[in-house]
Formats: structure tokens, C-alpha cells, sequence
């Protein structure tokens, strides 16, 4: 036996004053001592009363130094807020204990299985009398043992938090490699008793690396293998089958858990090579009402990785419960209540429906799939054609399993397959999750595994990355593929396999189409989109069926696409969207990945096709348009001129560039709205009234993206001396903030991203906005800042995280490189900011329009060409005087995004651009 005893001192961040030992009665007939940390005697110290207890449970190797932040969080956020008695803020109590035979705990020697252990903290929080209601936090194996503890006392429980961790082992999946390896019994003592190998290696996959002292305090429990005996006991507890002794526990408490109603909050890293996505889907399916955030770069040590107890302090003031609420059940998962359409919902299909089953048009051209380059031919779907399919595959899913709430991940190029699987899935309620393959296998990875589909639906390039790469769920093949090929990639059917087992069933069922087992209403999911990854990780958006309906409404009444309308679309999801809106459709030959693989030829072919009137096109796209346009034929040119409508959404446009396509479709209005894919469509404005605007910018400058379309609403939210959107919502004409919108076609939430779509609205005070007449809607935060013009008219003038804070103001990025890219030979202009918020440098970093490259990849510029970029910055603010740019600097190529050719990543550059200053190498950015 090794008796408990208290840490050494100078742990970094563990206060030594939370440390104390407490003696209780073992489930095995004992007493035994325990180490905890504990704040209470210093809430109590400084006159604060404790709103309740947080119990924080450590899992394996780690100890309680693990929860060190909440408890400074907890004790700082009390200190500063005040007596929780007199309503000024919420003062928590934080009790991190150390399990026994871990950490700074007794080692009595004896086996503690997971029953054992539930009972054992159940004895300690008796002892301890804790203040009430409790919440409860596990990470790991200690995840299990808080929910043990919270189903076994509902009296006390207000709500559960967990950071990686597993209550179930599926049946049809292994236990992870890295448990199967270290569970072989020739590895199992070595690899964690006599050896430091399995703490070392849980230590080591932190994101990023741990602080070498921070390292130091979590190996100093287990100095010796007598003291790391607990370590492997751990490691053997792990029920690897019905026959151990501790696997009859592991079910009654992952059945217990599925009937807890209290909120619920996980925060969870996928990078974890234990405790994957899989475990977490399993989580939500157990807890649906829980608030989930996924942190994309952080793994195991989420913890460590993430700065997580700001965000469990914050969903604790919001979702707090006490014993007599146990009823509630939090939403976020399943999103926020969506806003009651403007107009009655009207089912994506319910056109296809009528079209297909009206004899005068089923015979008409639906959607035209363009051959290849270097093929010949095009593939052309009638309406009733592509009804028969829809309904074919729709009951061909039922059969084989797919049901409503399902997520069908679709890896499909655009065309007609893609077309009816994305109408079939939505029939039957399923939930189509779509993501962009030009965010690159690692970020389709994310997304796909995140989303963390039942079924996979794709091309077999994508199927094949998706047995590579484990990607979960059952996977469908586009095309028929060969028995072994099908064997090898575990695809389970082809779409053919699927629309004959649809046909062979359809004739039991009653009615010419498919319906869904249970009804499809407005609020119900019905897709989650994936951003572009431009500006982070990829976000997945979440659209309900009356939201996707309400935003067919905006197109058909703003643009006027309707049936009749011949659409060609170089942007993906308006190509889903043309059967919906009874277009006729059609994806011009590229690829739809890069968008600089639109051609002027691609285009007007497409247009022959479907007798387009309308084209929509990113902005990308249409500078290789441009650039392409002298390949055009005499017919491809006549085609184009029967266009009537442009549309092109994204980076921001430049009049000459538009001046140039108009020439290609001189019959056409060029629209350029303004959206995102949280929102399409939120502002429309013309080429014309572009021009026309150019003298009611401001001093701001900005891009000019009009007025909001029937049924959005955008405010202004001013920003503060840090560049940060604190000011009220406002319409305000000059005044220069963050763009908030609302809308009935807005996103419905973030995937599995509580954190990120709590801090997107704007909408958490509702008496405050019901005083400023803006109660109802909900507000979402773009991260676009600009401003009204006297006209009613939003100019956006860059991101919230580009903006410039100097001592003398802040500076919005796009004024400053439109007037700079006026300057002759200059092709593209970065405003950068440099230093600390609020005594931030401008720095100009300037493309210039030259086919000579620099060998060293980046130089200062001229004293002419600098002289020019001062002059230029100070007419488009009066913030700068003549010495306030701080440098301008030319490189060869200015990075880009992700996905958008067209857009700058400033936050890069202005990384770089600061190395570069401070005496670092000269590197391209």
C-alpha cells in the first residue's frame, strides 16, 4: 500500500491551496484517502456562495491536474462576478478528485473494476457533502465513471459535461488499435506498470505539443511501476467482450445515460486515435438534446489542446438545471427552433412531382448532363424520367435500410445522378450531407467524419478514399462495380442495384412516387453544407426543409427563375436546385472544384444546351471566362447573347471585370448578390447601379452589394477602438461594423458546433432587442464588416479578423487596396495589420502586374512605387498620415484561400508580413 499524499509544489497552474486529502469509505469495505483539488475554501474565504458543485473525473493516465483550468476559470469568473446569493453571477465549486490507485490517491493494491469505482466516488461525495446541484465532467475512462456516478444520483444531478470519452463499444466496429495492441497480455504490464511507455504516448499526441513542465506535472504521480500499477489495472478494466467482469456495468450505465434529460454538453477532438468520431456519434444517439462542439485540430487531450473551460463556464450560465428541472431538455444539437416561413412551405420535390405526373411536360428536358472534354454526346433527362428515377431510388433506400434522420453523405460530381439522389433523399426525409472535394482529401475527411454519416453515397475514386481512410458508414456506388471491386471497397450496392430493388417494391406501394414511413415537415433537418474551408476548418451549415424552401422563394421572386427558365450553373448547389424551381439545368463541362476551369466556350455550350437565359458563375470562373472568351464561335457567342440574366456570388467583383463579361452577354443584367453559405442570397444589386453607387461609398470604400432581398433583414453592429463588432444593431447609414442578417432561408445552425453558433448570434439577450424594436428574428454574424450608404445601399469592406486596429483607429482592409490597385502596374493589394490590437502598423503587400518574378520572392518596394501606395492609402482614410503605412512590400504571388482563387488570406499574410519585419528570413508568404 502507498498512502495518499499531496503534490509537490510549483506545478505550473495548480494552486496549492486547492489541495487536500479526504478520508471515506470504500465500496470494498474500507476507508481509504483521497487526493482532490478543491476551491472551495477559497470561494468561502472570499465571502462567496456557491451556486453548486462541478465534479470533475480524470480518466487514464492522467490525474486531477487534468481540470487545474476550470478551476481557475471557476474561481476567477466568481471572483470577479460576484455573490451568486445576490444574483450578480454564478460561483461554482470545483472538486477534481483524484480516482484511487491514481495521481496523488491511496494505492490500497486492490482491483477497483468500473462498478467498483462508481461506487467509490458515489461514497466521497457523501462524504463530502456536496453543494447541490451538482454537474459532472469526465474525460476518458473518467467520462464513464461521472456518468455512473450522474445516473446513480438524479436527486443531484443538473447537468453532465464530458470531453472524450466511450460508453459503448459498437458491435460492428474493433476496439481501437492502440487498446488492442496495449490490451495483448505480453504488452500489458510491460507497456504500462513497468515501463512509462503507455504515459509517454498518451502525453505525446497533444495538439499542440505539452509545455515540458506542464509534461512533467502529469508524469509525477507515476515515478515508479509500484505507483503506475493503477495505470495498467485501468487499462485491463476495459471490457473487451460480455464476458468481463466489468462489461455488465458498462451496459447498464450506457442504457441509463439514453434516459437522462438534463442539459448536456461534450467537447470533443477528433484527432483522437481512442476516442474517435464513432464514440461520439454513439454519445448523440444517447443524448440527441447534448451540445456538441468538435475543435478539428485537437485530439485525445482536449483539454490541453483547447482552451475548454471558458466554454463550459459560459454553457453552464445558460444550462444550468437544478434537480426540479429535470425535465429540460437542451436544443442546440438539433439546432435552434427555426423561424416560421413568410410563406407556406413548399416541399423541394413538389415541382418534380407535378411536372413529372403533367403529360404536356413530362416529356420536356428537366436537366442536361455535358459530355467530357474529348467525348461527344450529352445525356438528356426528361421530367418524367427524372421523377420515375427519383421515386425509383427513394423507395430503393427504404428497402435497403435508409430512413428518416438518417445523414447520406453524397460524393457525386454534379449531374443527373447526383440530381435524384439529392431529391430521393429529401422525399424520405433523410439528410443529405454535402461536401466540396476541393477542400482536399484531409479536409473532405474531416467533414465526412464529422458529419459522421449512416450511409455514403459516391463515385469510386471517393468510395475508394473512404475504405482507405475509414469513413464511416454504408457505402453506395454510383456505378455498377465489379464483385470483388464491391468486396474490396465494402460497397454494399450500386444506384442501379438500388432503383431496381425501388421498382420491384413500388408497385405494393400506393401512389405513382415514393413517400416517407413518416411525414417530412418544415423543421425538419434536411441538409447540412459544408463551407469552404477558407477561413478555418469547415463548418457544416444546417438547413431545415422550410428554410431551403423559403430560400427557392428568393430566387424565383428576385431573379425570376422559374419554369421556362434555362439555368446554367458554374456553382454546384443552384444546379441541385433548378428541379425545385422547375428550371431546366445544367453544369457546364469543369470542374466545379476549381472554379478557373470555366471556360467561355464551356459556358456557352452549356447554354446551346438548355437555352439558357440564366447563367451563375463564381467569381473565379468568370476572370477565366474573360480570359477565354476569344475561343468563342460565332454560335457560342450568339448563344450567349440570348442570356438574360447573370449571377455571380463569393469574393468581391471589380467593375472592369464585370464591364468585360458584359460584353460577352450584352443582353444580360448582371447581378452580383451578396451571401455565404450560411445564407445564399441576403443583398442583390445590378453592374448598373454598381456604377451609378461609386460616388456614395464613403471614406470607407468598400464593394458595393446593394439592397436586402424580400424578407432579410441586416443590421450594423459598430466596432470599438479593437476592431471588435460590440456596438448595438443598427441601419445607420456610415457607420462601419460588423454585417448581421436575419432571414427565413438563413442556416438553422451549426453542426456539432455549439460554441461557434452560439458566438454567430446575435440573438441572446432578448430584452434587449425587443428594446431595440429587434425581437423575433434571428441574428446571424456574418465576420463581413461594412456599411449602409444614405441610399439604403451595404458596402462590404473586408472580414472582422482582417480589420486594422491602430492607435488611431480602425482601418477596414478593402478602401485602402481598391484605391492602391489604381496605381499602374499594380495587380493586387494586401492592407495588413502588424503589432498588438489597438497599436497596430498598416502594411502593404503589392502583386505586381509584371512577368518578371523576383529571385528572392519578396523585396521592399521602390521609393516611387511607395511613395504612390502612401499617397493612394491616404485618400481613402484620414487615419494615415505620411508616414502611416509602415512598409510596402511586393511579392511575386499574394496567397490565396482554400477554395477562392480570388480572395486574399490575409490573416497569413499579415502573420508573414510580420516575421518578415521583425528580422525574419525572406520567405514568399
Amino acid at each position: 500500500m502507498i498512502p495518499a499524499s499531496l503534490p509537490p509544489r510549483g506545478l505550473p497552474g495548480l494552486a496549492e491551496e486547492w489541495s487536500r486529502l479526504v478520508s471515506a469509505p470504500d465500496s470494498l469495505g474500507g476507508t481509504r484517502t483521497w487526493h482532490i483539488l478543491d476551491n472551495g475554501a477559497e470561494l468561502e474565504a472570499a465571502g462567496l456562495t456557491p451556486t453548486g458543485t462541478i465534479l470533475c473525473v480524470h480518466g487514464n493516465p492522467t490525474w486531477s491536474y487534468l481540470w487545474r483550468t476550470v478551476l481557475q476559470e471557476a474561481t476567477e469568473r466568481a471572483r470577479s462576478g460576484g455573490s451568486a446569493s445576490e444574483g450578480d453571477a454564478e460561483v461554482w465549486r470545483v472538486i477534481a478528485v483524484d480516482q484511487l490507485e491514481m495521481g496523488y490517491s491511496e494505492r490500497s493494491g486492490q482491483s477497483r473494476a468500473l462498478k467498483t469505482r462508481v461506487a467509490d466516488l458515489g461514497l466521497l461525495t457523501e462524504t463530502l457533502e456536496l453543494q447541490t446541484p451538482v454537474v459532472t465532467l469526465g474525460h476518458d475512462w473518467g467520462g464513464v465513471v461521472s456518468l455512473g456516478w450522474a445516473v446513480d444520483h438524479p436527486e443531484l444531478l443538473a447537468s453532465v459535461m464530458l470531453l472524450n470519452t466511450a460508453i459503448h463499444q459498437p458491435e460492428d466496429s474493433p476496439l481501437p488499435a492502440v487498446l488492442r495492441l496495449v490490451l495483448q497480455r505480453s504488452l500489458l504490464v510491460t507497456s504500462t506498470v513497468r515501463t512509462t511507455g503507455f504515459l509517454d504516448t498518451t502525453l505525446a499526441i497533444a495538439h499542440p505539443a505539452l509545455a515540458g513542465d506542464v509534461r512533467a506535472a502529469f508524469r509525477a504521480p507515476y515515478r515508479t511501476a509500484a505507483r503506475r500499477a493503477g495505470i495498467g489495472a485501468f487499462v485491463a478494466d476495459i471490457p473487451v467482450d460480455d464476458a468481463h467482469d466489468s462489461f455488465a456495468e458498462l451496459a447498464r450505465i450506457s442504457t441509463a445515460v439514453a434516459k437522462l434529460t438534463v442539459p448536456a454538453l461534450m467537447l470533443w477532438g477528433p484527432r483522437d486515435p481512442v476516442f474517435g468520431d464513432r464514440y461520439l456519434a454513439d454519445l448523440i444517439t444517447r443524448l440527441p438534446h447534448a451540445d456538441v462542439t468538435r475543435f478539428e485540430r485537437a485530439g485525445h487531450l482536449v483539454g490541453e489542446d483547447v482552451a475548454v473551460a471558458p466554454i463550459m463556464m459560459t454553457w453552464l450560465a445558460e444550462n444550468r438545471a437544478t434537480p426540479d428541472d429535470r425535465a429540460h431538455v437542451g436544443t442546440q444539437n438539433a439546432g435552434p427552433a427555426a423561424e416560421p416561413a413568410a410563406t407556406p412551405w413548399r416541399p423541394l420535390w413538389a415541382t418534380l412531382d407535378e411536372f413529372a405526373a403533367d403529360s404536356t411536360r413530362a416529356a420536356g428536358t428537366a436537366l442536361v448532363e455535358m459530355a467530357p472534354r474529348g467525348s461527344r454526346g450529352q445525356r438528356v433527362v426528361t421530367w418524367g424520367l427524372l421523377g420515375r428515377r427519383v421515386s425509383e431510388i427513394s423507395e430503393g433506400l427504404r428497402q435497403i435500410g435508409v430512413k428518416k434522420g438518417d445523414r447520406v453523405s453524397l460524393l457525386v460530381p454534379p449531374g443527373a445522378d447526383l440530381t435524384a439522389v439529392v431529391y430521393a433523399c429529401l422525399r424520405i426525409g433523410a439528410i443529405i450531407v454535402v461536401a466540396d472535394a476541393g477542400l482536399g482529401v484531409a479536409g473532405l475527411g474531416r467533414a465526412v467524419r464529422g458529419a459522421h454519416p449512416t450511409h455514403i453515397i459516391g463515385i469510386q475514386r471517393a468510395l475508394t478514399a473512404a475504405r482507405a481512410l475509414s469513413w464511416p458508414g454504408q457505402k453506395i456506388s454510383t456505378g455498377q462495380l465489379s464483385r470483388p471491386l464491391a468486396a474490396a471497397l465494402g460497397v454494399s450496392h450500386s444506384l442501379a442495384d438500388i432503383a431496381r430493388i425501388g421498382r420491384d417494391a413500388t408497385p405494393h406501394r400506393a401512389g405513382p412516387l415514393a413517400r416517407s414511413e413518416e411525414p417530412v415537415d418544415a423543421a425538419d433537418t434536411a441538409a447540412i453544407l459544408f463551407t469552404s474551408g477558407s477561413t478555418g476548418p469547415a463548418k457544416g451549415v444546417v438547413y431545415t426543409h422550410g428554410q431551403l424552401s423559403a430560400l427557392i422563394s428568393v430566387l424565383s421572386r428576385q431573379f425570376g427563375m422559374g419554369a421556362g427558365t434555362g439555368l446554367v450553373a458554374g456553382f454546384a448547389p443552384f444546379a441541385l436546385l433548378g428541379p425545385a424551381l422547375g428550371a431546366v439545368s445544367v453544369t457546364p463541362d469543369m470542374d466545379v472544384t476549381a472554379p478557373r476551369t470555366l471556360t467561355a466556350r464551356a459556358v456557352a455550350q452549356a447554354a446551346i444546351a438548355v437555352d439558357a437565359t440564366v447563367v451563375f458563375a463564381s467569381p473565379a470562373a468568370l476572370v477565366n471566362v474573360v480570359a477565354t472568351a476569344s475561343e468563342l464561335t460565332l454560335p457560342e457567342r450568339r448563344a450567349l447573347g440570348s442570356v438574360s440574366t447573370v449571377l455571380s456570388a463569393g469574393a468581391p467583383l471589380a467593375v472592369p471585370l464585370l464591364e468585360q463579361v458584359q460584353k460577352l452577354v450584352p443582353e444580360a443584367i448582371i447581378h452580383t448578390p451578396y451571401g455565404m453559405t450560411e445564407g445564399l442570397v441576403m443583398t442583390d444589386v445590378t453592374l448598373a447601379e454598381i456604377v451609378r453607387s461609386a460616388p456614395d461609398g464613403g471614406a470607407a470604400g468598400g464593394v458595393c452589394v446593394g439592397r436586402p432581398v424580400a424578407g432579410v433583414s441586416i443590421r450594423i453592429s459598430a466596432l470599438d477602438a479593437l476592431g471588435e463588432a460590440t456596438g448595438e444593431l443598427v441601419d445607420t447609414p456610415g457607420v462601419t461594423g460588423e454585417i448581421v442578417v436575419a432571414a427565413t432561408h438563413l442556416k438553422d445552425h451549426y453542426d456539432q458546433l455549439w460554441m461557434t453558433e452560439r458566438e454567430s448570434r446575435r440573438d441572446r439577450d432578448p430584452a434587449a432587442q425587443a428594446a431595440q424594436g429587434l425581437a423575433g428574428p434571428r441574428w446571424h454574424r456574418t465576420a463581413d464588416v461594412g456599411h449602409f450608404d444614405a441610399n439604403g445601399r451595404l458596402w462590404v469592406e473586408g472580414r472582422l479578423p482582417h480589420v486594422i486596429s491602430t492607435a488611431a483607429g480602425v482601418i477596414t482592409p478593402v478602401g485602402p487596396e481598391q484605391a492602391i490597385e489604381k496605381i499602374p502596374g499594380v495587380k493586387r493589394a494586401a492592407a495588413v495589420g502588424v503589432g498588438p490590437s489597438g497599436a497596430q502598423q498598416l502594411v502593404v503587400v503589392l502583386e505586381l502586374d509584371r512577368a518578371k518574378r523576383l529571385r528572392a520572392g519578396v523585396t521592399l518596394a521602390s521609393a516611387t512605387l511607395s511613395a504612390a501606395v502612401r499617397a493612394a492609402v491616404r485618400e481613402s482614410t484620414t487615419l494615415i498620415g505620411e508616414s502611416g503605412v509602415a512598409a510596402v512590400l511586393v511579392v511575386n504571388d499574394l496567397p490565396t484561400d482554400v477554395r477562392h482563387n480570388s480572395k486574399i488570406d490575409r490573416t497569413a499574410l499579415a502573420a508573414w508580413a510580420g516575421a518578415i519585419l521583425a528580422g525574419g528570413r525572406r520567405r514568399t508568404p
